[in-house]
């Protein structure tokens, strides 16, 4: 996977300081500028950007590269939003927090949202220091309709979007599909390329952005979406978000949601 194949140029080696790993992945770049599909960026031991791929750039609303660096997502994002994105970086500098397949909603060019996997990792020197963190936003791919359980792995799918109002257990999903669990996780993350609670997850939130479009109430969002309790349904969106439900619900009134809104999902961090 991309980012895999991302992580590993990390690993090998640790240099003395970022700056040195930077002489290295700047040779790198145009070959990440040519990805479409995914946000890549390198960040300081403070939060800065300090190297992000032609994606990322473009997402931020910019043409060049130049001014994104040397500062942290609570300088380029909204004052509701950057300091929340900063502090999950803090967490994987200060505490070395590694951050892997975080199902995100993002915002993309067309200003049309869209999931995407997010993963963070730390960066460490030749003493074993933190001297940064690399991160990577891959979109989230169509179903692979050609692999040979796509048919028993789709009636799964319909399922979850029939029956994500209330707890759906794995064990049912692999009565529908006739296979273990083991195998229900391994393809559907080949077809869908989400994990079997992601794809819960998923199908939730995207009922709850819809409600929260509405008056409901927010309690009865999150127990139309799933969710008996409210604060797990607050973490959930917010963590995929950015968002508290009813931080989401006060921006996008008044308009349509996609033209009030700038997720960190418009500039992945």
């Amino acid at each position: 996977m991309l980012q895999s194949a991302f992580a590993s140029l990390f690993q090998g080696s640790r240099p003395h300081s970022i700056e040195q790993l930077l002489s290295g992945v700047e040779q790198l770049l145009p070959m990440l500028d040519v990805l479409p599909n995914a946000a890549i960026f390198i960040k300081d031991i403070d939060a800065r950007y300090v190297l992000a791929n032609r994606t990322l750039v473009q997402r931020c609303g910019l043409k060049q590269l130049q001014p994104l660096l040397g500062k942290t997502s609570a300088e380029v994002f909204p004052a509701q939003l950057g300091p929340g994105y900063t502090e999950q970086d803090r967490r994987v500098l200060t505490q070395g927090l590694v951050l892997e397949d975080q199902l995100e909603l993002h915002l993309y060019g067309t200003r049309e949202p869209g999931w995407c996997l997010t993963h963070k990792w730390p960066l460490y020197n030749q003493l074993g220091a933190i001297i940064g963190l690399a991160g990577i936003s891959v979109d989230l791919q169509s179903a692979s309709e050609t692999h040979p359980a796509y048919q028993r792995l789709a009636a799964v799918d319909e399922h979850i979007r029939s029956h994500f109002n209330r707890r759906v257990t794995l064990g049912e999903l692999t009565r529908i599909a006739g296979i273990s669990v083991a195998q229900l996780e391994r393809y559907c993350k080949r077809v869908f390329h989400l994990t079997p609670r992601q794809m819960i997850q998923k199908v939730r939130l995207e009922h709850a952005r819809r409600l929260l479009h509405t008056e409901l109430p927010i309690t009865e969002v999150a127990l139309q979406c799933g969710y008996t309790d409210h604060s797990a349904f607050t973490r959930q969106f917010k963590s995929s978000t950015g968002f508290t439900p009813r931080q989401y619900r006060q921006a996008t009134q008044g308009g349509r949601p996609d033209e009030n809104l700038m997720w960190e999902g418009a500039c992945p961090r």
